[in-house]
């Protein structure tokens, strides 16, 4: 009953356990296909991570940019059918991966094959940027492709990111950029003793508490135009030893920020190092920055794109910057137009993860789409 090109080679992708960073053979089967159709290829292994750049063509790039990298399945018991093994019901395709992001890579190969015999004379380039460590630290993947671009002096005009953007239908939410992410190391300090005599001990907990609610009560930023507010949220504390008659001397706490332009790191920072004086807290910290936020300013790509799911969803999407990290991060630095658009997201990391067959069609068609619009 359901049988084509875009299903079978998402089925064939999902068949493959690539954890992250892991790529165990996705790669070879995209680049097999590019290579059938004279796509030059450079693959660019760093450590455990494969990652390739495939183009074809001379002059305006259109990219399409993706991870064959899944996250793990959890507890394989609690799935309806095994997560390595494409089971098609009720008119959706399950698997681990399927919408993040193995069905969006089938899509974009599958609307090149196309787009090629259509239009095999077609002026520009277009190129392909794929990774198998995006889920995981991000450390070998995209931003190893986007170095080597760098080296060689290569620009993207124009990129979209096959991450799965969509929200109730294909399509409904496209991503312009996204925020930053700082993630905050925060170790604290008072005096470990017995807790039948806190007059000799200071108590960590106790010490941090007021400090953590003025944290969470400040208002970081007011946002702008195209980003929401700045949030910290607390995603893991730890203290004790696990005695019942031991207080904490001390204690571990990791932060997030997520933030627009419309604040900086070096702002972020010295609030929390001002909010830790003013608390007279003694500690040490570590800064992470996964990325600063980033926003697409040409309105050329965001006009196509929104022309052609006019065209083919017969629906106006909405643009947004909301959301995690993605690897857009990275390509930012090579592109002047990024742009994410897939699958939706309902699904996607979670137990049972699936999407509809019939949107993977649609979502190749609006690749197809894209493809004619820029490189006509």
């Amino acid at each position: 009953m359901y049988c084509c090109p875009v299903l079978n080679l998402a089925k064939q992708l999902i068949s493959i356990p690539s954890v992250s960073p892991l790529d165990l053979g996705c790669q070879n089967i995209i680049a097999s296909r590019l290579s059938k159709m004279g796509f030059n290829i450079s693959f660019l292994k760093h450590q455990k991570t494969n990652n390739f750049w495939a183009y074809k063509g001379h002059g305006i790039t259109l990219s399409f940019a993706g991870h064959t990298d899944v996250v793990s399945s959890g507890n394989n018991k609690l799935w309806n059918s095994c997560p390595f093994i494409p089971v098609i019901k009720n008119g959706y395709l399950f698997g681990r991966g399927v919408s993040d992001m193995k069905g969006a890579i089938a899509a974009m190969i599958i609307a090149a094959e196309r787009f090629i015999t259509y239009r095999p004379n077609y002026s520009g380039r277009l190129s392909f940027l794929i990774t198998s460590d995006e889920e995981s630290h991000a450390q070998d993947g995209t931003i190893r492709i986007i170095e080597y671009l760098k080296i060689i002096c290569e620009r993207i005009n124009f990129c979209i990111i096959g991450e799965p953007t969509s929200d109730k239908v294909l399509g409904d939410v496209v991503k312009i950029g996204r925020r930053g992410s700082l993630n905050v190391d925060l170790f604290v300090y008072g005096l470990q003793g017995h807790v039948a005599y806190p007059q000799l001990t200071g108590n960590v907990i106790h010490n941090v508490l007021p400090f953590l609610n003025a944290l969470i009560a400040y208002k970081w930023s007011q946002g702008n135009k195209h980003f929401l507010p700045t949030t910290i949220q607390i995603s893991n504390i730890h203290s004790g030893l696990g005695n019942d008659n031991v207080i904490p001397g001390e204690l571990y706490i990791c932060l997030n920020f997520r933030f627009g332009t419309d604040i900086s790191v070096q702002d972020i920072q010295n609030k929390m190092t001002s909010l830790l004086s003013m608390y007279r807290i003694k500690y040490t910290l570590k800064w992470r920055l996964s990325g600063h936020p980033f926003l697409t300013h040409s309105k050329h790509l965001v006009h196509v794109v929104h022309q052609t799911i006019r065209d083919i969803n017969h629906i106006n999407p909405m643009f947004s910057t909301s959301g995690g990290t993605s690897d857009g991060r990275f390509i930012k630095d090579v592109s002047e137009d990024l742009i994410e658009l897939g699958l939706l997201n309902n699904t996607i990391h979670a137990i049972n993860e699936c999407t509809k067959v019939y949107d993977l069609q649609l979502l190749s068609l609006m690749y197809e789409d894209i493809m004619k619009k820029i490189l006509f």
